[in-house]
């Protein structure tokens, strides 16, 4: 079996390359934008990641990050003969140095003509969102609620945290003033449907309708109890983004198509976590990941034979994705712009706004 590095433990194999013939070779479009991926060159890491960190967090195993280079070696990899380009971010945590994080991001994504997000934290004040968002290639922001304080024992300290809690208001203006990206990692153990997610979502809208808010993961949203409840009261707003990454749920993503519908959804990965080989299982309102690597999280493995046809956990939310576009007859069309198209158009309209303040700059 040749197998090709990726990342970390994680390589392409026999397995993976069959798979994507079999499943998506003659489905998935000649381009794409990666619209949720995370790469940072490890040496900004600031933070030992410990065992007892590995064993209370499945992500902690996978969150050795990626640099730049390897994130393009693993598109050239993983996406045969296709045109890559990607919305990239750091790691938002505060084991990271985030500034040389953001300005690695902001470098690298020039020099590849690919488009980043600089990690925020609550505690800046306007002036430097500001900065951050007129660095080359920059197009927005992205929060999250780790950022609000540093718990090295545990990364639910402020699960339960308002969106307001670590994206403040005056941020959120300066990020209007400039129509800018925000991918949204909603908080809460209820995920993306806690009712004050939702009254604080639609005040966003209202409040700072400039903004390209896109909601991450489909809001957490990886069962379909989960989606039911935070997608459905969202759906209609035709200025609302969400990008599917992490999603392997089938289910999922035919009810986002439904009635979010394909001009509103990007499409994401979510790597490097999603180099993983395996699949993931539901039950109601819980979800197993079963992979065929010995972390601590995979406490009830299957059988050999089983794992042996596990492939990556990014080809497996393709296909997800692939099954819902077949049972709604979704358009070419439509697939290429959830691909390709809606993600470039966002990035389109903040690089001309961009050069309009620019001139209005100059001029003044």
């Amino acid at each position: 079996m040749t197998e090709i590095p990726l990342h970390h433990v994680h390589t392409h194999n026999d397995v993976d390359r069959a798979f994507w013939e079999t499943h998506l070779e003659g489905w998935v479009p000649k381009r794409l934008i990666d619209s949720h991926v995370h790469i940072v060159d490890p040496s900004y890491q600031i933070e030992t990641i410990t065992e007892e960190m590995r064993r209370d967090y499945w992500v902690c195993e996978l969150s050795d990050m990626q640099s730049a280079e390897v994130a393009e070696h693993c598109y050239q990899t993983v996406y045969p003969n296709r045109e890559v380009s990607c919305v990239a971010f750091a790691f938002p945590s505060l084991g990271w140095e985030i500034e040389g994080a953001n300005l690695y991001i902001s470098r690298e994504v020039t020099r590849r003509g690919w488009h980043g997000l600089a990690i925020v934290r609550p505690t800046w004040v306007a002036e430097q969102v500001d900065w951050w968002l007129r660095q080359p290639g920059i197009i927005g922001v992205k929060p999250y609620y780790t950022l609000i304080g540093h718990d090295p024992a545990t990364r639910d300290r402020y699960l339960e945290s308002s969106i307001f809690d670590f994206l403040p208001h005056h941020q959120w203006e300066v990020l209007d003033q400039h129509g800018a990206w925000v991918t949204m990692h909603v908080p809460k153990a209820d995920r993306l449907g806690h009712p004050e997610n939702i009254q604080n979502i639609k005040e966003i809208r209202k409040r700072y309708p400039r903004v390209k808010l896109v909601i991450a993961h489909f809001g957490r949203s990886y069962t379909l109890p989960h989606a039911e409840e935070g997608l459905l009261p969202l759906a209609y707003d035709p200025g609302l983004f969400f990008d599917n990454s992490a999603v392997l749920n089938p289910e999922v993503h035919h009810l986002a198509l439904k009635h979010i519908g394909p001009e509103r959804i990007l499409y994401g990965t979510d790597n490097p976590i999603f180099y993983m080989r395996g699949r993931r299982q539901w039950k109601g309102r819980t979800y197993t990941n079963r992979t065929s690597y010995p972390f601590y999280f995979n406490k009830e493995r299957e059988p050999a034979e089983v794992e042996a046809k596990y492939t990556l956990y990014m080809y497996e939310a393709l296909k997800a994705m692939k099954e819902a576009c077949l049972r709604l007859e979704v358009s070419r069309e439509e697939v290429e712009a959830m691909f390709f198209g809606n993600a470039n158009r966002i990035i389109r309209e903040i690089v001309a706004n961009r050069g309009q303040e620019n001139t209005s700059s100059t001029k003044q």
